[in-house]
């Protein structure tokens, strides 16, 4: 019998769930199912298994971070907006005991000058910027050696 999968939960803040048609010069023609369908795919061929979850309230966020802790062994968020100012979701992040990728599609130093501030970078393990969906993809190949080398806990 071979070794347990690894599980790893993919968050999406708010407006996500827009993807596709919402701003498609900077966010791209793929729909938010779509990308999960491929984090899905993704998630098989590296040996991990992945659950997604989107949601435009910050307490659901929340919920779904605190949850995770003990459940999965690694979290990859999107926190859109949140990312910016949502201290509560940065606190919820620092509390868990498991590693945390941050993700954005777009390149956040690159755009408006609010967006060039991550309140969720200093608790994450790393972040993953600039590269579209494959942002994601690249997100989860690092949790896959996070997990695999034992780097990853906090």
């Amino acid at each position: 019998m071979g070794e347990k999968a690894r599980r790893v939960l993919v968050l999406h803040g708010p407006n996500l769930n827009w993807l596709g048609r919402r701003e498609p010069h900077i966010y791209g023609v793929t729909t938010l199912g779509e990308i999960n369908a491929l984090i899905s795919d993704k998630a098989k061929a590296l040996g991990l298994e992945v659950d997604c979850f989107q949601s435009n309230h910050e307490g659901a966020l929340i919920d779904a971070v605190q949850q995770a802790d003990g459940r999965y062994e690694c979290l990859i968020i999107n926190p859109a907006a949140f990312t910016h100012y949502s201290i509560a979701l940065r606190d919820a992040l620092a509390a868990v005991s498991l590693p945390v990728i941050e993700v954005h599609l777009s390149n956040i130093y690159g755009r408006e000058e609010f967006r060039r501030h991550s309140v969720i970078a200093p608790v994450v393990v790393g972040q993953i910027s600039g590269f579209g969906v494959a942002s994601y993809l690249l997100a989860l190949e690092a949790a896959a050696i996070l997990l695999r080398k034992g780097d990853g806990k906090k």
